[in-house]
């Protein structure tokens, strides 16, 4: 199954519940790579590459966190990267 790599913005609750560091937890665990960062509207941007079930399991995971709450998505499919790991911004 081919990788794809997806720029998205969560609106919502989403800056200051432990957002990016989920994230990040979810996203080693499911083996995805890219980065998440907290932006100065109030949302938070990440970009995640992976097998689109993982990364639908990584949304469906941030979805269930007690103190997030995620409005909408703005998403985007963006050319694939070489990059080992994820990382907050």
């Amino acid at each position: 199954m081919a990788e794809v790599r997806k720029h998205i913005v969560f609106h919502g609750r989403v800056q200051g519940v432990g957002f990016r560091y989920t994230a990040r937890y979810l996203a080693q665990s499911l083996k995805l790579t890219g980065w998440v960062k907290n932006e100065w509207d109030g949302t938070v941007s990440m970009e995640v590459q992976g097998r689109e079930p993982m990364i639908d399991k990584l949304l469906g995971g941030l979805n269930q966190g007690r103190f997030i709450t995620i409005e909408w998505m703005d998403t985007e499919e963006i050319p694939l990267k070489e990059e080992n790991g994820f990382s907050v911004r």
